[in-house]
């Protein structure tokens, strides 16, 4: 193996960590009257103290208790982000019950299976855009409580009458820290979502190592927008801030991002690379990038214009932007770096609770690379022979709800094997080149790994999805689903497209050995969603979902020098 690893440090291992409940006793304790959460309604804050999320918690918990649930009970929580849903959290944990977060896009067959394999006795139902859609994937003989917004569904508890009818509950949490925590399944790329279990130790040793690697605090704020059902923003967003004592912002809806954004001012931004790629062609409509150069290249204009797009964004406070939870592509991070704007790129999993291994600590970026194994204190990466990525930590799950077999797979000698291949430069940089089971092979023989292929291809700002596929294939061909702005210049200006696509794979083809070379593209007419089962919860593309569509069109043109295909 190619070994290169931080040891864990004694005082990581020996000093006591702190549970989520007792940081919120601590802040109600020090600073009961700061506000903690603020919630948009009908455009307006709705502020909660830290002593209001408490007195909250404490009657909800009640109210659990209350309707029958016991200790150890799983609760499923359906729900777009909110004040209540870090209330529900902390109400569960306050009395031993155990969260079971469900994606606010799930569809009801992925909702009951994870209901049904957690064996949840109850779920907690928020905000939602299409509640009826999902309501059949909900068993029968589970408790239904409601949250204080409108909710099409039956429910057996309103959250406001559940507040008023119970008194708060006046025990301590007795959380061990090997107690399980929450059971997070994974967005299910490949099959069924997987339960990954963390207890209260993995997570308070990540939230804990990363508030203080980057020095949050109670001065910081953040923006909750992101699904907490998805690890990334229940730990970089929710945990972090909890333990830092930090205040976090929400979003109202999808048309109120952007003026939520500007009345948060985030000091810390987690994002994932559709938005920030979102980002980008917001500021292309309003400066095109050849406006946009000519600008950046005037001394005297340059920082004005810089300053002026980080506040239109509501990102001019933000000291740390964080990318993660899938690659991002290096020509999105080189455009955002001509605007002054450094983006923090990470890598991690569900399975060790996306707390590294590795991360682009502020001014200490490596473009190119998801970052430093140094990074972050406790933790271990290494390659093995094969190139796959294994990693050991703190924060390491205990495993699979109820898979042991799948378990024993993936955590081998106490080593997590993440299922990616990557490389560690000298400076101790990992850069991640491709998943170990999305590579296909063509008809040569040759392995092709898609990711690279995506990764280059994303330069070009007329794409909205990339899927690189091939399997069988004497060559490998891209589909691509083009962006509203692009498909709102055709049919007239469909010739342009067409030049600007191959004139972008030429160029990509540039950086590439011979068996990678792409010899043909699809533009598909679909718009590639959950809803319709091409993407996960998380926005992944579903590779074999989305080969298995476009099989027969791809098989159709196999023997043709059609260099640009438009699927009819």
């Amino acid at each position: 193996m190619n070994a290169v690893s931080q040891p864990i440090p004694a005082a990581v291992n020996s000093t006591p960590l702190s549970t989520p409940l007792q940081k919120v006793a601590k802040w109600v304790k020090e600073r009961p009257n700061e506000i903690f959460l603020r919630q948009p309604i009908d455009g307006k804050l709705v502020d909660f103290t830290w002593t209001e999320v408490d007195n909250q918690m404490r009657r909800m918990a009640s109210a659990f208790l209350n309707m029958g649930l016991q200790p150890g009970d799983r609760v499923a929580i359906l729900a777009k982000n909110c004040a209540e849903w870090f209330i529900t959290d902390f109400a569960l944990q306050l009395v031993g019950m155990i969260s079971v977060p469900l994606y606010p896009l799930q569809s009801p067959d992925s909702i009951k299976y994870v209901m049904e394999h957690s064996n949840s006795k109850a779920i907690v139902l928020g905000k939602l855009d299409d509640a009826l859609s999902m309501e059949p994937g909900i068993p029968e003989n589970v408790k239904r409580i409601a949250m204080p917004y409108a909710n099409p569904m039956r429910v057996d508890y309103q959250w406001q009458d559940l507040l008023k009818n119970n008194q708060p509950h006046q025990g301590k949490a007795n959380n061990h820290p090997d107690d399980l925590f929450t059971i997070i399944y994974t967005s299910g790329t490949t099959g069924n979502p997987k339960g990954v279990m963390h207890s209260y130790a993995t997570y308070a040793f990540g939230c804990e190592n990363t508030g203080k690697t980057l020095t949050l605090g109670h001065a910081d704020r953040y923006l909750s927008y992101l699904p907490l059902s998805h690890i990334a923003e229940r730990f970089m967003v929710m945990g972090t801030s909890i333990f830092a004592g930090a205040t976090v912002y929400f979003v109202e809806s999808l048309d109120t991002f952007a003026r939520d954004l500007q009345t948060a001012k985030p000091t810390v931004f987690f994002a994932v690379p559709r938005i920030w790629k979102k980002f980008q062609q917001q500021i292309n409509d309003k400066l095109p990038e050849k406006k946009l150069n000519l600008l950046l290249s005037i001394p005297l204009v340059n920082r004005l214009i810089k300053n002026k797009i980080r506040k239109a964004l509501g990102l001019n406070k933000a000291r740390i932007m964080v990318s993660g939870a899938s690659p991002i592509a290096l020509s999105l991070l080189e455009w955002y770096h001509k605007l002054g704007i450094e983006i923090n790129e990470g890598y991690g999993v569900t399975e060790n609770l996306a707390y590294g291994p590795t991360l682009n600590l502020p001014g200490k970026v490596k473009m190119g690379t998801v970052g430093s194994v140094h990074a972050l204190p406790g933790t271990e990466v290494k390659l093995t022979d094969e190139g796959e990525v294994i990693i050991r930590s703190g924060s390491l799950m205990r495993g699979y709800y109820m898979d042991d077999a799948k378990t024993a797979e993936t955590i081998r000698n106490g080593w997590l094997h993440t299922g990616d291949r990557g490389e560690i430069d000298a400076d101790g940089y990992l850069r991640i080149t491709g998943r170990t089971k999305d590579a296909f092979k063509t008809s040569k023989g040759k392995f092709v790994q898609p990711n690279k292929l995506e990764g280059l291809l994303a330069r070009n700002t007329d794409f909205e999805q990339i899927c690189v596929a091939g399997s069988g294939h004497t060559q490998p061909f891209v589909l691509i689903e083009l962006t509203a702005d692009a498909r709102s210049r055709l049919p007239g200006r469909k010739k342009d497209l067409e030049n600007s696509i191959w004139n972008t794979i030429t160029e990509v083809n540039k950086e590439l050995d011979h068996h990678e070379l792409i010899n043909r593209a699809f533009i598909i007419k679909d718009i590639w969603s959950p809803e319709n089962g091409m993407l996960t919860p998380t926005l992944k593309i579903k590779r074999n979902i989305v080969e298995d569509k476009y099989a027969a069109l791809a098989e159709t043109y196999r023997d043709t020098k059609d260099r640009v295909v438009w699927e009819d």
